[in-house]
């Protein structure tokens, strides 16, 4: 099992937007193959920082995912919405 930390900041004035798609991209994800489960987080301190993180089978469930036409189509709505792009970082326990 891995977890998929993924942290995205918003553009001002898209706060509504991005939780829309993001949701949307979330139950997407849910039917991927090798998915585990996802979690939403804001940051306290940074309104429009937004963390999600996500439990994969594998590393190669992730790769998948991420290289798949439904992410990609989905981030072609998110990208527009973020300041700048997405940091991913892949962990193990």
């Amino acid at each position: 099992m891995i977890h998929v930390l993924i942290e995205r900041q918003i553009a001002d004035d898209m706060l509504s937007t991005y939780e829309d798609t993001a949701r949307k991209t979330l139950h997407l994800a849910y039917q991927a193959t090798g998915f585990v489960n996802g979690e939403t987080f804001a940051d306290l301190q940074h309104p429009n920082r937004r963390f999600v993180l996500s439990k994969w089978r594998s590393v190669q469930d992730w790769q998948r995912w991420f290289h798949s036409d439904t992410r990609r189509e989905m981030m072609n709505q998110l990208n527009p919405l973020l300041m700048e792009q997405e940091k991913i970082t892949l962990l193990e326990n």
